[in-house]
């Protein structure tokens, strides 16, 4: 293990063990991702005694700031790139109303014992008589390789204490496309109720880890298969489910979204676009219908659901700015490219989809093709074939008429200038006529061509020009 310690750092650390004949261990995350080959930046390090006299001493020695969190017993500072925490090895005891622990004063198994998963309970030891040397008593290592996730104790008892622990439970399979262990997702079945207790905050903050790691849908298949999905996202789990009339039956749109969700990450990091394959098509429900000779139908689903977005960011305390609207106008507009690829593409078509998507453009068209989850090869080819067109149609028109993040090339302010009247009924019909212009290929997107045309339709409606712009 020793070659994993070449930190100037962790020889510092194992001075200071000696000189005070303390024990002191690398522990948690650190350790694991070591075993991963994960860059890890973040160590934990516990001491058998008073962590923060020992980091103290270890801030001195490397000339660095510490912050000391005595509620918490921990302290914490910053070397060179790494950020390096220390606490006093310690037992819990927790209340079942909550899921912060009564701490007393532990040893090392007690502190190994106490972490959530065998993997993040590997420990090495910093004292120079046994510097290097591993200490494994739950078998994480033996679980690394087999790729499980297992609690040191009964996971009963671990989850039911901590109920944040069955979301990182999932987190941590999702992300490393492990399996959690057959009794461990017995015990989060048997303890869904307890994520109560646990903040929306917490909760979210775990979902959007799930959400960013390579493959979601192995976390969320756990989420719903253990029961917890219906308790913090209850609007996802209406998604799962075929109906079938006059032999008929539509897409299970749950494993559809996830399908969507897993392509779209094959694509892009973005958060935000992660979340508008989610959410893409969170109304279907409640926009079914079965048409009689013609199959299911859920019209209007793009329009609910981008209403459905505020309401399920404020539920999930996700951020209610521009993310939200982003996530909102993405979900309202994922069905428009998919229907362009399906007929002849007018470039006053292609101009409105600029007009309203704005710089979420290529993130819209990053969904629509995520969007294509059919396992019919031929359609999958026709499908590409023609988002390649209208990705060109984009281009084209985005060069030629300039209409990302649009803005009218006269404003109303204009208009008054120009026929001398005040702000009212005129200014926002003629505003209209003008975006409608454009859009429509009648006009030029320029100042010249606008100021024209606002005469013309002034004068329509009896305006009088009296000041040239």
């Amino acid at each position: 293990m020793k070659q994993h310690l070449h930190h100037p750092v962790f020889k510092i650390i194992s001075k200071i063990a000696g000189e005070t004949n303390l024990q002191a261990y690398a522990i948690g995350g650190f350790v694991r991702d070591i075993f991963l080959k994960r860059p890890s930046k973040d160590i934990d390090i516990v001491v058998i005694g008073n962590g923060i006299d020992f980091a103290e001493k270890v801030a001195k020695k490397l000339n660095v700031k510490l912050a000391v969190f005595k509620n918490f017993g921990t302290a914490q500072l910053k070397y060179q790139d790494l950020e390096i925490e220390f606490v006093g090895a310690r037992k819990e005891s927790y209340r079942l109303d909550s899921r912060k622990p009564l701490v007393e004063n532990g040893t090392l198994e007690d502190d190994q014992k106490r972490r959530d998963f065998t993997i993040n309970a590997l420990a090495i030891s910093l004292h120079p008589d046994t510097y290097g040397e591993l200490l494994d008593p739950f078998g994480g290592m033996a679980d690394m390789e087999q790729k499980l996730i297992r609690t040191p104790l009964n996971p009963v008892e671990t989850f039911s204490d901590d109920p944040l622990r069955m979301m990182r439970a999932i987190r941590f399979a999702s992300q490393l496309n492990f399996r959690i262990d057959d009794i461990a997702v017995a015990a989060i079945k048997a303890n869904t109720d307890r994520i109560s207790i646990v903040s929306q905050e917490r909760v979210t903050d775990e979902l959007n880890k799930i959400i960013l790691s390579p493959i979601p849908s192995i976390g969320f298949n756990y989420l719903f298969d253990t029961g917890l999905l219906h308790k913090i996202f209850p609007q996802m789990v209406t998604l799962y489910g075929v109906d079938y009339i006059d032999g008929k039956g539509h897409k299970d749109n749950f494993y559809h979204t996830l399908q969507v969700l897993d392509n779209i990450c094959t694509t892009t990091d973005d958060l935000w676009l992660r979340w508008a394959a989610i959410l893409h098509d969170i109304a279907k429900p409640a926009t079914k219908r079965f048409e009689p000779g013609h199959g299911w139908t859920f019209h209007g689903h793009e329009d609910k659901g981008a209403r459905m977005v505020p309401k399920i960011f404020a539920q999930l305390k996700l951020p209610l700015n521009e993310k939200m609207k982003q996530v909102q106008k993405l979900v309202q507009l994922h069905l428009r490219p998919i229907v362009l690829s399906q007929s002849i593409v007018t470039d006053s078509a292609v101009r409105r989809l600029l007009f309203e998507a704005g710089d979420d453009i290529e993130g819209l068209m990053l969904l629509c093709k995520a969007d294509v989850t059919t396992k019919n090869e031929y359609k999958v080819k026709k499908y590409r074939q023609n988002f390649d067109l209208v990705q060109q149609k984009l281009k084209d028109v985005e060069e030629r008429d300039n209409m990302r993040n649009w803005q009218p090339p006269i404003t109303g302010l204009d208009i008054m200038h120009l026929f001398g009247i005040k702000e009212g009924r005129e200014v926002g019909i003629i505003k209209n006529q003008i975006r409608e212009a454009i859009l429509e290929g009648e006009i030029p997107n320029s100042r010249e061509e606008a100021i024209e045309y606002t005469i013309l339709k002034g004068t329509e409606i009896g305006l009088k020009v009296v000041e040239r712009i």
